[in-house]
């Protein structure tokens, strides 16, 4: 079992940045591949990154590919979310989560995840 806390949102300007932080608490965090996902108010919970158990494979939703960096440090247990030249439509309630059957081509499904963090609010203005 692992649980997972965000950390790092906020209220920022367009074209600020922010680090979002996921830590974990439990066995075997470094066994897990984690993701990030984002919902705004009235819409779906959307994909935003992913990685792997170990960090060599990472994937991107198109609408933060080049701005947004997923990371993690197995040893902090805590999985990273960089996020550059933020815009409004950013704006949303960010989760982490985590899964034990990482698979690329699943990891933007969020119903391969099995835990996931309360979110953190990313606000920004124009």
């Amino acid at each position: 079992q692992v649980q997972l806390v965000e950390s790092g949102g906020g209220l920022v300007q367009a074209g600020d940045s922010l680090r979002l932080s996921c830590a974990a608490s439990g066995r075997a965090f470094n066994s897990y591949g984690m993701g990030w996902f984002r919902q705004a108010p009235g819409k779906e919970r959307e994909f935003v990154a992913t990685m792997n158990w170990i960090g060599s494979s990472t994937y991107y939703a198109d609408s933060v590919k080049g701005r947004f960096t997923i990371s993690r440090d197995n040893a902090r247990k805590t999985v990273y979310l960089q996020m550059n030249n933020l815009k409004p439509e950013d704006t949303a309630v960010y989760y982490c989560a985590a899964t034990m059957n990482w698979r690329l081509t699943r990891s933007r499904d969020s119903d391969e995840y099995d835990y996931w963090g309360q979110g953190t609010q990313v606000t920004v203005s124009s």
